[in-house]
């Protein structure tokens, strides 16, 4: 990887001023990438794919080394609007839970909820509470304002809402964003050829230029890496001629990601012609790992909605200028529900007790905060990408991490994984069996944690499993 920043071994972000020494609060803009995987930057090793402007963005702000998504897709979002990991808000994965050849799976998998209940207080609720103004643009996949269900950002804290609704991908990324008479997304004005993320980047530009007497939330998510395969043709044609690399050789991906770059760049440029950069902290962040087969995770193991590293490590920036020392790289172990209690905490609230992240602006530095574990629980299955055999990407599971340590442990048949990967990023080498204790230390305290999240485990065999009736 081509890191050239500051390198901190431990304890959250390094501040270079007291981070609360203004009465201000800030601004906030999050920036979701969907699909896009760890290896996609310039900065993390892609030899191919072209992106200057998140890698600047890194260079002025902090790039953490040990970012997760806390889940796959919708139940990524979910966590980040909840604070909570899937068990306490039930949605594990884009339903149905039993996906995938029926007749291999062989347990009956725990039933997924589509939304985020209403009871939940949502970030952006919470930040309303604060007196935030709060807009969501692009992909919402939890609900929907629009059928009745009440569900969708409008219902859950925030004041505008543009191109949220249920859907997990565009029909098109070209307007009117339909195909064969199929439309949604709510972008009914617009013209002819505009591309989505250019069009969800104005969208956004217009909102923070209206913002001058409250402070701001925006979740810009982009529906951008994510199928199908779209992207303006004079960029696809620039790298139909360029040289391909030794992993990454998608021109229309490799265009999406430029695209979604200069975007970036946009926003960026807006808040600072606007004066609002010096007061505003600025989050990059995917939902998921990079998508197989449209993209390589060469350095790590897996991708899209695997238990492996290509599956949920992500890159992750944050800048705040003045609070954040550029170029600073964090090791720690973060994860999705760590923003709830992080920019609720930034903007003057106080987080409720119970809530599973932590804020990553206030940690110890001490030795101890290494030690924090993370959670994931998947008792559902996801199929196979096309093409690529096996029937199944993931099966029933849950996973924790500890320090380097990392273990998954499977229910259909009661096995474990167990990787140390400080020394084997790339999960070859299983020590469950060679480091017995380890694994049993990690595999008691992930079932304490289910214990205490009430976790829904699956145990009921499925009478289809290999045939049977």
């Amino acid at each position: 990887m081509k890191h050239l920043f500051l390198h901190v071994l431990t304890g959250g972000v390094v501040v270079c001023s007291p981070l609360y020494a203004q009465n201000r609060q800030p601004n906030i803009v999050f920036i979701m990438a969907d699909d896009l995987g760890w290896n996609d930057l310039g900065m993390t090793g892609s030899d191919y794919y072209e992106t200057p402007h998140i890698d600047r963005l890194a260079s002025e702000g902090a790039f953490f080394d040990n970012a997760y998504a806390a889940a796959n897709s919708a139940p990524s979002r979910a966590c980040l609007m909840t604070g909570f990991y899937t068990p306490r808000h039930g949605v594990y994965t884009v339903s149905p839970s039993a996906r995938g050849d029926k007749s291999k799976r062989k347990l009956i998998p725990i039933e997924n909820k589509e939304e985020v209940r209403t009871d939940f207080v949502t970030l952006g609720e919470a930040l309303h509470q604060q007196g935030y103004v709060c807009a969501h643009i692009g992909k919402w996949h939890l609900g929907s304002d629009l059928d009745g269900s009440k569900t969708g950002p409008l219902s859950q804290g925030f004041d505008y809402n543009i191109a949220g609704d249920r859907a997990g991908s565009p029909y098109s990324y070209f307007y009117p964003y339909c195909e064969k008479g199929k439309c949604h997304l709510g972008l009914d004005k617009g013209t002819e050829g505009e591309y989505l993320t250019d069009r969800l980047t104005d969208e956004a530009i217009k909102f923070v230029s209206l913002q001058k007497e409250k402070p701001f939330f925006l979740y810009m998510a982009h529906h951008a890496v994510h199928t199908p395969l779209k992207a303006p043709q004079a960029l696809i044609d620039k790298y139909q001629k360029k040289a391909k690399g030794a992993h990454h050789t998608n021109p229309a991906y490799a265009a999406m990601v430029e695209n979604l770059d200069w975007n970036v760049g946009r926003l960026c440029h807006a808040l600072d012609s606007l004066g609002l950069s010096e007061n505003t902290l600025f989050v990059f962040y995917s939902d998921n790992g990079g998508s197989e087969p449209v993209t390589d995770n060469f350095s790590l193991r897996g991708g899209k909605g695997m238990p492996y590293e290509g599956g949920i490590k992500v890159p992750l920036i944050l800048k705040y200028p003045g609070k954040i020392k550029p170029g600073t790289v964090v090791d720690d172990l973060v994860t999705g529900v760590d923003f709830y209690p992080t920019l609720l905490t930034l903007a003057g609230g106080i987080p409720a007790t119970g809530l599973d992240g932590e804020n990553i602006f206030n940690q110890s530095y001490s030795e101890t905060s290494k030690q924090r574990a993370l959670y994931w629980h998947f008792p559902a299955y996801l199929e196979g990408y096309q093409g690529m055999g096996g029937a199944f990407r993931a099966t029933p599971h849950s996973i924790i991490r500890l320090g380097d340590w990392k273990l998954i442990y499977y229910y259909e048949d009661q096995s474990m994984e167990l990787f140390c990967l400080k020394e084997d990023p790339m999960e070859k080498n299983n020590q469950a069996v060679s480091q017995p204790e380890k694994a049993k230390e990690l595999y008691d305290k992930l079932s304490r944690w289910l214990k205490e999240t009430q976790a829904d485990i699956p145990t009921q065999l499925n009478p289809d499993y290999g045939g049977r009736k």
